[in-house]
């Protein structure tokens, strides 16, 4: 059994605990924001490196990025081709269900800016901007620069937020002058010598330099070493961000969250899928991905049976449909109607499966950007799991209040 040591602070910070040794998260048990000395402390100073280095550490440490997609690292600084990028961190975390990138920005900011500056310094980057669309991590950020003697090398944005505002091409264009919506699936970053990843990565890079990829595949899978951050939410009754090993079985995470009577388990947020809280289910990318689903934005949240599964599902697709860019046919047009076929089902349509599911096919892969994609796999992934609570409407209800388990809009 793996051991559960709690790592919470009190107050209005988000309770922050680990399953196991912590890493992204060590010394948050002790201060609730870690300055420059303390991060020091706890972390010790950033040895330095050169871009050979860095793609050893990478190659054998497989290190992924923590946001939606869990695209390879050292694939990304490839691509740039000896370009002198800018790099960006995407602090934006418009997933309206995920803390852990600002719980990062607002107590370890130090740790981020750490990993960001070790990949300009290898890449010879132009600069380094660090995009944000909260306040408060806006401003832990601006005041750990401060403190750092390199601080002055380290922009800081505020950008606009919204849930496609999030998606790295849109935030690239944003940070261009563009509006802040993804341009097309065929634009990449890279191509327009970008280095963008989210904030966890650029986190996980700063622990991988000081660790070495030996300790560092201490814990976590063989093919997914190390450890990935969670935000817990839904039915808990501890919610908030926790480091797990990668691999973690889903029960184990369930309970140490003391989570009861659960139902269902979304996971990766709300581009992410339904599951049933089968504690085998082990939390990685290759472990969700043979269950159906996705890590995606590092999201688990728990569904109860105190609250009508299908009610729920029904509000957060009408908030994905009010989500749209507004640029093409599947989102203008196919979400709305998503949206509208799964409230019908809620209110006990007869036909109403079906007209979804075709809807769901109808959008999948055909949008501008991925938004419609990751909408589709939600509703599916939830109509297919919440079968038996479609019949219970289909005569009449299920007779539970909608109590508003997955959260949705800014937090």
């Amino acid at each position: 059994m793996t051991a559960v040591i709690e790592r919470s602070v009190g107050g209005a910070l988000t309770p922050t605990w680990t399953i196991g040794a912590p890493r992204l998260l060590a010394g948050l048990d002790r201060h609730a924001v870690l300055d420059h000395r303390a991060h020091l402390e706890v972390h010790g100073a950033l040895p330095g490196g050169d871009l050979p280095r860095l793609l050893t550490l990478l190659d054998a440490s497989s290190l992924a990025g923590r946001g939606g997609a869990g695209f390879p690292l050292g694939a990304k600084l490839r691509a740039l081709r000896g370009q002198r990028p800018t790099v960006v961190v995407n602090g934006t975390e418009s997933e309206p269900a995920s803390l852990k990138d600002r719980v990062l920005l607002r107590r370890s900011p130090h740790l981020v800016v750490d990993g960001a500056l070790a990949v300009a310094a290898a890449l010879h980057a132009r600069r380094v901007t660090i995009a944000v669309h909260d306040r408060l991590a806006e401003q832990a950020v601006r005041d750990a620069l401060s403190q750092r003697p390199d601080g002055s090398h380290v922009r800081v944005e505020h950008v606009g937020g919204g849930f496609v505002a999030g998606e790295a091409r849109a935030l690239a264009r944003a940070l261009a002058g563009g509006p802040a919506l993804p341009p097309g699936r065929r634009e990449h970053a890279t191509d327009k010598g970008i280095l963008l990843a989210n904030v966890e990565t650029f986190a996980q890079l700063a622990v991988l330099v000081r660790m070495g990829w030996r300790r560092f595949a201490d814990t976590g899978t063989r093919a997914e070493p190390g450890t990935t951050l969670l935000t817990l939410g839904g039915a808990v009754g501890r919610p908030g961000v926790v480091e797990v090993p990668l691999g973690t079985p889903l029960g184990i995470v369930l309970t140490a969250a003391q989570a009861h009577h659960t139902t269902a388990v979304v996971t990766g947020g709300y581009h992410g899928s339904w599951h049933a809280p089968l504690p085998n289910i082990e939390l990685s990318r290759a472990g969700l991905a043979s269950a159906g689903g996705t890590l995606g934005a590092g999201v688990l949240l728990a569904v109860d049976d105190a609250t009508c599964a299908l009610g729920e599902l029904a509000r957060v697709t009408a908030w994905l449909a009010g989500e749209s860019a507004g640029q093409c046919g599947p989102c203008l047009f196919g979400l709305p109607a998503l949206a509208r076929d799964v409230q019908a089902l809620y209110q006990g349509h007869p036909g109403a499966v079906e007209v979804a599911l075709r809807h769901a096919r109808a959008v999948d892969g055909r949008g501008a950007c991925s938004h419609p994609d990751g909408a589709a796999r939600f509703v599916t992934s939830g109509l297919h799991l919440l079968h038996d609570e479609t019949e219970l409407h289909l005569r009449g209800g299920c007779g539970r209040p909608v109590l508003g388990r997955l959260p949705i809009g800014a937090r």
